[in-house]
């Protein structure tokens, strides 16, 4: 286990302490960059933590029991990727931490059906065993081995991506008309950028091996994307401001594009060049009849 501070290692005792004495915390165990076994933590890495319970609900309602473990600066709740919940807290000193609390019912039903992909991500790179009161660690293991390929399983998985990236490009451009930038720049550096990635995975594993790790989410990008794609990116993000928007947006398109294109070529699926050019053209279209002075 990778403890990088006294602080967070007083902080692990106290949890392990509490976490044995309640008896509905049926396990606990740290992930993250805490339990990596690749790319672990260094002095910036916060402590993830996943303890299953009977009554996970009462973790994420309740606030009392986090002064078990010291006395919170403050918390709220995120949600997680998969849906779910997680407490954040930041502890006297700066110490962040992560509460996953989760079912335990429902964590043995997806252990005996498949973790999703999120779950079998985490456990396969690594975690250390805190608590384990019903022999759940043994199990776990067991998914380690499994590794989510982000890779379209099909053309229509493929072509969903590209088609829903060149919908709201011409969206984008049509709020920009508006003059709704906090839209437009949100669309543009968030929802497109998220369809981005996906390209950037399916490219990345087309073009290397099923195997090649991608990571989740974007994690350690510049080491596993296409090197020319990561020259592009600091071109593909635009300051609060129309005609930034507008460039970004240009240059976002201009980076899927070729993305698409090659990752189709070396799988050899179809790619929708008829929808592209209609919606590339509309959007310059108007870019092209934009008001030249408008007020923001």
């Amino acid at each position: 286990m990778y403890l990088t501070s006294a602080g967070y290692k007083q902080l692990l005792e106290r949890f392990i302490s509490w976490a044995q004495a309640e008896g509905d915390i049926r396990a606990a165990f740290v992930f993250g960059s805490r339990a990596r076994r690749d790319r672990s933590a260094d002095e910036w890495s916060d402590l993830d933590l996943l303890f299953l319970a009977e009554r996970p609900q009462f973790y994420m309602e309740a606030t009392d029991w986090l002064l078990h473990m010291g006395q919170p600066w403050l918390s709220f709740l995120e949600r997680t990727p998969d849906g779910g919940f997680e407490r954040r807290v930041l502890f006297e000193g700066g110490l962040d931490v992560d509460f996953v609390p989760a079912s335990v019912d429902g964590f043995r039903q997806q252990l005996a059906g498949g973790l999703p992909e999120l779950e079998a991500d985490i456990f396969r790179r690594g975690f250390t065993v805190l608590v384990d009161k019903d022999g759940l660690a043994e199990q776990i293991t067991a998914v380690q081995g499994q590794q989510p390929v982000p890779i379209p399983t099909s053309e229509t998985e493929y072509l969903d991506v590209v088609n829903d990236f060149w919908f709201h490009t011409v969206w984008t451009a049509k709020h920009l008309r508006r003059g709704e930038l906090w839209w437009a720049k949100s669309c543009c550096d968030g929802y497109l950028k998220n369809l981005l990635l996906r390209m950037l995975e399916f490219h990345a594993l087309a073009s290397q091996d099923p195997d090649f790790d991608t990571w989740m989410r974007g994690r350690f990008l510049e080491t596993w994307a296409d090197p020319r794609a990561v020259a592009a990116l600091p071109q593909i993000f635009a300051h609060y401001e129309e005609t930034d928007i507008w460039r970004a947006l240009l240059a976002t398109m201009e980076l899927f594009r070729w993305l698409a294109f090659e990752t189709a070529d070396i799988l050899a699926l179809g790619y929708p060049t008829y929808g592209d050019q209609r919606c590339t053209d509309l959007v310059h279209q108007h870019f092209a009849s934009r008001p030249e002075n408008r007020t923001p």
